[in-house]
């Protein structure tokens, strides 16, 4: 089987899940720190894919997921390929994704965080306040990461009274917020 997996092309639009931050106990498990809030829900694929922020779509590898728990805030997943503690180290720092085409579609003023990396931002007033570059996760609530000119940053509470539309179609975020602010 592990033949076979290994003949399998990466998707060219995977979704980042999480990133493997520690090994897991002496078997191979891993410690995946969730980007989403539906962690529980990815045991039921059967297959993630395993690369780093650099990599190129050739250079992510699919894992046979053998078992996935959600413990203590991280996930806790045991590959099929990744039978002791030093495999499990030398993941330490990869990403996990999946084929955009398995997650479940979004409801209504649902997003994927990867969505809305790359939006123009603009507010009220029709003013340009720079690209999305990520998002920040808050006890009290998500912040954009909003890129300015000359590598800066502003950041921005992804919160109703602040985020008027977001409308991926037309690659824009609506925003209450000031230029100078």
């Amino acid at each position: 089987m592990s033949d076979l997996l290994d003949s399998v092309e990466a998707p060219l639009d995977i979704v980042v899940l999480g990133k493997v931050v520690a090994p897991y106990g002496l078997r191979g498990a891993v410690k995946v720190f969730p980007f989403a809030d539906d962690a529980p829900s990815w045991a039921k694929l059967p297959y993630w894919w395993v690369g780093s922020d650099e990599a190129s779509s050739s250079e992510w590898q699919i894992k046979q997921l053998a078992s996935c728990k959600v413990s203590g805030g991280v996930v806790v997943a045991q590959f099929e390929d990744v039978s002791d503690r030093n495999a499990a180290e030398a993941m330490q720092g990869r990403l996990v994704g999946v084929s955009r085409s398995e997650l479940p579609k979004t409801g209504k003023d649902e997003y994927y965080w990867g969505d809305l990396i790359g939006l123009d931002v603009v507010n009220t007033q029709n003013q340009s306040l720079g690209k999305v570059l990520g998002l920040i996760e808050t006890p009290a609530n998500d912040v954009l990461r909003v890129g300015v000119d000359e590598g800066k940053e502003r950041l921005l509470p992804f919160v109703a009274t602040v985020v008027l539309d977001v409308d991926r179609e037309s690659g824009r975020i609506l925003v209450d917020w000031g230029v100078d602010w």
